[in-house]
Order: structure tokens, then sequence, then C-alpha cells
């Protein structure tokens, strides 16, 4: 990142118009208001002759020094506006930025001054725009904020009332009209005096101007609706905004207790040691009925907290097991990373990408392909968002329909493999759910059919054969000595289809692919399981890139809450 963006993104959150942030930022925003009352009290001085006659110097130097000031930080705040909504980008973005409430006051407070240097502007204007300056406040008061969120949650229904209310008060002025025309002719001349004197009612008549009395029974009685209708045209407004104060104080509230439920939710990701490796692993997964009892969190407080984050996803372990062996259902919250459109990518310039493309889907799987990448200091990507039903998943591609940020996944893997000799290995899910349990654990799959254990399909995934049955036979071997896994190759599933999102690279005549599907008895039920990914990882590090170092394997060692802190 470079200075000038650094410095861009220090000021955004300056700008940030809150007064509960940092230490400096905080001084910078009380600087700033302390800026607008000191204009604001020049104006109001300047207004009395002996004190603009005595202190005339003194006051003319106030106004130019707040008028430089707002200036650069009017200018600044311009600037920095699409950190702040991202909707402000752009220089569209920017004049929607200045026509917005605080923006508009901003400019108009600020800019005049320049603008009357080149045309005649009335002083009174500009004394005016200057004191307008005080609204300014408003943007650091929590109250006022939410005094605006209440009349927006209320807004449909105020417009409504207004809306009735004025159509009531057209009909009345007419029927009016009707009632008093001929008893007083002269006050009484048409609609518009009968429609003027009713809205005058409702402003209690500043200029006089419906100032006599109705002369008629119907016209008294009609007089008298008018008045009931002047309460309405308050109480009805302040009802509904006193209601939607309260709604979105009690939002608010809820907001609160929402986001200590999702620190709850985080800080019961507790990194705990794997006796099997050493290492301060994050669980695959933490049943609800766990965090009920550990957390004391509600299952509906869980339920809600899950929906409102964007890390967090509830599961089924039942799904894990074939149905043939009647699993019993158990709800477990699983924890991930998410930094782009359609999941998490990070890239740890190694030529060896680790893949998952069904996370939301397939419990666990995602957890078992993240430490493999990260012991083996591999890249990682994972697709962690989108609809679970009906689901469409990244396994396929299609280059007219692709599926919202498989676009991104796509561009991302070719960045990661653009290296020489550069491999993506994907992993799966199997023998679980809907799939029967297969004698071997472990499937590799490299573009041939089922059951074809050879080399020989016409569209290989893999290039580098010798290197690739090399690969799968070390990672068999390792896993059978160490951990009585067995393996297949391409035994019960096919990877021939053309639709497979590998086959759709743009760099995948230079890449070497391998699927491996890995059963969930190892993924999710096997206390060895990371010790197992990690056994695959040392395997594709040996053949793979011996020379690499891996920084990450450090990090492991570290107590910690969740994936957030690792940096590597």
């Amino acid at each position: 990142m470079s200075k000038i963006s650094e410095f861009k993104k220090k000021l955004a959150r300056v700008f940030d118009d809150n007064l509960r942030t940092s230490v400096w930022h905080n001084v910078l925003d009380w600087i700033i208001i302390g800026f607008i009352v000191l204009s604001s009290l020049e104006v109001f001085l300047s207004t009395f002759k002996n004190i603009a006659e005595r202190y005339g110097a003194v006051l003319h130097f106030i106004d130019i020094l707040t008028t430089v000031v707002f200036t650069v930080e009017v200018t600044l705040r311009i600037w920095t506006a699409d950190l702040i909504d991202p909707k402000y980008k752009g220089f569209w973005g920017r004049v929607r930025y200045c026509l917005s409430f605080y923006g508009l006051i901003d400019f108009l407070s600020t800019y005049t001054f320049y603008l009357g240097l080149i045309i005649p502007i009335p002083a009174t204007a500009v004394k005016v725009l200057r004191v307008a300056r005080l609204l300014r406040v408003f943007r650091y008061m929590k109250a006022f904020r939410l005094l605006g969120k209440a009349i927006a949650s209320k807004k449909e229904e105020l417009s409504i009332s207004m809306a009735v209310l004025c159509i009531v008060t057209v009909i009345l002025s007419c029927l009016l009209y009707f009632a008093e025309h001929n008893a007083q002719p002269e006050v009484c001349e048409n609609g518009w005096k009968t429609l003027v004197w009713a809205f005058a009612q409702y402003i209690g008549d500043p200029g006089k101007v419906a100032d006599f009395p109705m002369m008629t029974f119907w016209g008294q009685f009609i007089a008298a609706i008018v008045g009931l209708l002047g309460i309405a045209i308050f109480a009805v407004p302040a009802g509904l905004i006193g209601s939607g104060f309260l709604e979105v104080i009690e939002a608010r509230n809820h907001r609160k207790e929402l986001d200590r439920n999702i620190l709850k939710l985080h800080n019961a990701f507790e990194r705990k040691l794997d006796r099997y490796t050493e290492y301060q692993i994050m669980p695959p997964f933490i049943s609800i009925a766990d965090i009920q009892a550990r957390m004391r969190m509600t299952e509906n407080a869980i339920f809600e907290a899950v929906d409102e984050s964007c890390d967090f996803r509830i599961i089924n372990l039942a799904a894990t097991i074939p149905v043939n062996k009647n699993p019993q259902d158990r709800l477990a919250v699983e924890h991930f990373l998410v930094n782009r459109p359609y999941g998490y990518m990070i890239d740890r310039g190694s030529k060896v990408t680790i893949v998952s493309v069904s996370n939301i889907v397939d419990p666990v799987i995602g957890h078992f392909a993240y430490y493999m990448a990260k012991t083996g200091g591999f890249n990682y990507i994972s697709r962690e968002t989108g609809e679970t039903r009906p689901y469409k998943s990244f396994y396929t591609y299609s280059e007219t329909s692709p599926q919202p940020g498989q676009q991104e996944f796509m561009s991302d893997i070719e960045n990661l493999s653009a290296k020489d000799g550069a491999w993506i290995i994907t992993m799966l899910a199997a023998s679980g759910g809907n799939e029967p349990d297969y004698p071997t654990q472990i499937h590799f799959c490299y573009g041939g059919a089922k059951g074809d254990e050879s080399f020989n399909a016409r569209d290989l995934l893999i290039h580098d054969i010798s290197l690739a049955d090399k690969l799968m036979r070390s990672i068999e071997s390792a896993l059978n000595e160490q951990y009585g896994i067995s393996c297949d190759r391409q035994r019960y599933h096919r990877s021939d289809q053309p639709g497979i999102f590998i086959r759709h690279l743009k760099n995948r005549d230079s890449v070497n692919s391998l699927f491996i599907r890995a059963a969930w008895s190892i993924t999710c039920h096997d206390p060895h399981r990371t010790a197992i990914s990690k056994t695959i990882a040392d395997e594709i590090h040996r053949l793979i890139e011996p020379d690499k170092e891996n920084l990450s394997l450090t990090e492991l060692k570290v107590k910690g809450i969740g994936l957030s802190d690792y940096r590597h």
C-alpha cells in the first residue's frame, strides 16, 4: 500500500464521525467541533455593532482562519468519501456525496466564500450559510442519528398519514366554500381562499391571512373538524416518530446483544493443543449443545448470531454419515474466514494451491483443507458464501452463466497457479450422506472415467505423470503405514466431465491438477484428522517444493481464537 493510500485510509478513520474511536481521532473530531462553534460565535458576535466596531479585526481573523480550516477539512472529506461509503466512488460518487445532507452543508458553508470572490453574493447569505455549520454538530450526536433512523423507519407511515390529511383538508375546504360563500362572499370568494384558511389553521395563522369567523352552522361544523385535524397533524406524526424512536432504540440494544453473542461464538472457537501434531488447532466444529452449556447462549441466540455473522454457519453432522447407518441429526457451528466475494483466499507464494469448492454444503471439509494448506505452506482458496438451497457448486463452471463470485474464484486460482510447475489440489468430501461406505478412504482423481486407474485418458488434468504417480504412491504409503488408510485412483469417482472448473482455467495446460476425495470418517470423525492432513501436506511439500520454507508452522504453536490472527 502506497503512503498516499495509507494516509487516505487514516483520514477516513478520522472522518468516521465517531467520538469513541482512538484518542487522536477523537482529538481531531473535537477540534473540528470547536472550530464549528467558533465560526458560529464569530457570526453571532458580528451582529452587535459595538463589538463589531471594537473587535472587527479579531472577528475577521477568526472568519479567515475558520474558512481556511474548513476548506482543508471539507476537501479532504470529499477526497476520502469513497472509503467512508463505496457509493461515493468516482467523480459522480463525489457529486452524490456533496448532495447528501451533511455534504451539502459542508459544500455551501465553505465554498461560497470563494464563489463570492468571483460573483457578488449578499453578505447576509454567506453569514447564514456559516451559521448553518452548526448543523454539522449533529453528525457527531448519537441521539440525532437515532432520531433520523426513527423518521426513516416510519417514512412510509408518515407520508401516508400526511397524504390522507392533505386530501381530507382539500375536501373540507371545498365543502367550507359551499357552506360559507353565500353568507360572506367577499371572504370566501373562491375555493383557494377556503383552502388557505384551512391550512393556515394548522400553523396558527401567523400572517393573519385567515382571520375571519364562520357564519353558518355547517361552516362552523367544518371549522371544528379542521381544528381537530390541526391536533392530528402534530399528534399522529409525533406518535409515529415516538414509536419509531423506541423501535430504533430496541434495535440498537438488540444489535449490541447480537454483537456480544457473535463475540461469544468467536471466543468459543479457542485454539486447543492437538496432541497428535503438537499444534494449537481451532476445532472443526462446536455442537449447539456445547455452545449452550459453555457460552450460556440460547439456541435462538446462537442461530441469530450465525445468521448475522459472515464467518459462521450451522452444519448437520448427520450429513457426514452414510444414510444406511441411520444417522441422527446433530447440529453444530462451523467457523471460517471470508476475504473474497466467494469466500477466502490466501497467497503464501507457493507453487501448490489447495482448493476447496464445497465448504458451504460439505461440513468440515474446509477445516481439513485449510490445515492441509497451512501445515504445508501452500496457497489456499475456499468457496464459503452462496446459497445452500438450491445449491450450485463451483465444481463445475459455465462461461455463459457463472455463479455469483465464480469468476473471481477462477481468476484467483489462475493468479496463484501462475508459477512454473504449479499444482492445484482440490479437496472434496466422500463416503457420507447419500454415498456408501467405500473400502478405501482417500480417492485420487486426475481426469479419467470412473474405474479407469490408468493414465490413458485423452484429457488428463496432470501433465507431469511421473511426478503425479510418485506423489500418489507416496501419500498412499504414508497414510497406510501411519493410520491404516487405504487409497484408490478413480475407482469410485470420475473426473472426465467437460464442465469441471479446472478445464476452464486459462492456464490449465501449464498446471497439474489433482482431486483428492476424503471420506468424512477421516475429515470429521477421526481424532487424527489434522495429523492426516499434515501427512498429506508433508508428502506434497517434499516432492513438489522441498526447498521452500514454511513460515506458517511457527504460528501453529501459538494459542489464539479462531483463524483470524494467523498471518501466513
